[in-house]
């Protein structure tokens, strides 16, 4: 499934703004983890897999994992392996949860059409920096919508 943002049209071109973000990397701010530690749903609530909808070396594969199971027949061609809470899904080695580590907070000029100028983006160390280069770029917009 895929979710398109809505996005106004800009009013201005690209050079004429400022994006401020909060960034958390896959390669720097996460590890691989278990399915309890990233609180995964089916680890929790248990899942199930339509038979039918497998071809036969999956079905075996599931049938074969280790996991737990049981087999529910509800309909003609509705047939599910219902696997039990509390053990790891079919996809535990793609689990990733966060270490602890800051966000980084970056400052970079354009927009998300991107940055014409080329700018290199300005990395703050500290939270508050971020915030008050924020404060004070809102701060210039302001005053020069002041001055009409």
């Amino acid at each position: 499934m895929t979710v398109e943002l809505f996005r106004p049209e800009p009013l201005m071109p690209p050079q004429a703004y400022k994006t401020y973000e909060m960034r958390a990397p896959l390669s720097s701010h996460f590890r691989p983890g278990t399915c309890a530690q990233a609180e995964c749903p089916h680890f929790l609530n248990g899942w199930r897999v339509h038979v039918e909808a497998l071809t036969p070396d999956l079905l075996q594969a599931a049938r074969t994992s280790g996991r737990r199971y049981r087999e529910e027949h509800v309909a003609e061609g509705h047939t599910y392996l219902v696997f039990e809470a509390g053990q790891a899904c079919f996809r535990a080695s793609q689990h990733r949860v966060r270490v602890d580590r800051p966000p980084l907070y970056l400052v970079r000029d354009g927009d998300h059409r991107g940055n014409p100028l080329g700018t290199k983006a300005r990395l703050h160390q500290r939270p508050e920096h971020w915030i008050e280069d924020f404060a004070t770029h809102q701060q210039a917009i302001a005053d020069e919508l002041n001055k009409g």
